[in-house]
């Protein structure tokens, strides 16, 4: 009886370890990685983030979600439905103030910085034989300026309007992603594109080997006038095929941001691994390269997240906490 009565044991036992070990292995806690889309810089470093992050910090499952970039992203970080994000510097700014205009009803406070990244270049490229050569020859021209109030699309408003030319001045605007851009432009239905993006993003590649094109100069007096947070800044001759001369354009700083209701130790974690595996981001997109410790909390717009200000800290940056 004794026997059967361990052999009863042994088995409730057995069962209760079995019941117990789906909640064990839900306790892992999710990293949802907001990119933009799949043709432009923040889907590949998302992946790579994803994959560094899965095989760096124990017990956690990472996801990346393509998005509609920066505006997106910052709602979903404010309604807690992802854990870290990439943005332009200008929307996160519009964010933390509330810019309704940006795509923001009220101020998105329970966003937190996490570090800036590298600069997005105001990229605005025509095929050649649309004859547009300089800002003014966008005017009765067919362009698309990205997805409707994304990073980019206000990256498009705002020097658009400091070159003194709006919407109205031109033929026809396409409120496109990046990839979508381009295949209007190979198939002659689009005249130009402006990408905000890391140099040598994949959908301006694409396109400059299968149409000639020209990449068009933002001048530093247009970006002047268009004040913080652009700078000027060149695309260096040969980004794309057939540009051959360096061209000067705009350039904004992209952050990685997340919300205050991630655990420090998590976000400690995940900025620790951006900097201790750049090498992983640089093979993931060449923007990567520019990502820089010391540059960190250049213009960072919000404050940072404790976890992130612990780590910078610990590296010898001034983070004010």
């Amino acid at each position: 009886m004794k026997t059967l009565f361990r052999g009863r044991l042994a088995g409730f036992a057995a069962a209760v370890a079995l019941a117990v070990a789906p909640v064990a292995a839900s306790a892992q806690e999710f990293i949802n990685i907001l990119t933009g889309g799949t043709s432009g810089v923040y889907y590949p470093m998302g992946v790579a983030l994803s994959k560094i992050y899965g095989e760096k910090i124990p017990n956690v499952r990472p996801t990346v979600q393509a998005t509609k970039a920066s505006v997106e992203n910052l709602v979903l970080l404010q309604q807690g439905r992802g854990e870290i994000a990439f943005t332009l510097g200008d929307s996160l700014d519009a964010a933390w103030k509330g810019d309704e205009e940006a795509g923001f009803k009220a101020p998105l406070k329970k966003l937190r910085g996490i570090t800036a990244i590298y600069p997005n270049y105001v990229q605005i490229v025509a095929s050649k034989e649309s004859g547009i050569k300089t800002l003014a020859d966008l005017k009765g021209k067919r362009l698309s300026v990205g997805a409707p109030k994304s990073g980019t699309e206000l990256n498009a408003r705002a020097i658009l309007a400091a070159a003194g030319l709006s919407y109205k001045d031109l033929g026809k605007v396409e409120y496109l992603p990046f990839a979508e851009s381009v295949e209007l432009m190979k198939n002659r239905q689009l005249d130009a594109t402006l990408q905000s993006a890391g140099l040598g993003v994949a959908s301006l590649r694409d396109l400059a080997t299968s149409v000639e094109i020209n990449v068009v100069e933002v001048p530093k007096a247009v970006i002047d006038k268009a004040g913080p947070p652009f700078i000027s800044a060149p695309i260096p001759a040969n980004t794309y095929t057939g540009q051959t001369e360096a061209v000067n354009t705009a350039a904004v700083v992209n952050y990685l941001v997340t919300h205050e209701g991630v655990k420090d130790e998590l976000v400690y974690q995940m900025t620790k691994n951006v900097f201790e595996n750049l090498g992983e981001l640089a093979a993931a997109h060449a923007a990567g390269k520019q990502i820089k410790l010391e540059n960190a909390l250049d213009g960072m717009p919000v404050p940072l997240h404790p976890g992130a200000a612990r780590y910078l800290k610990e590296k010898g940056l001034k983070t004010g906490s």
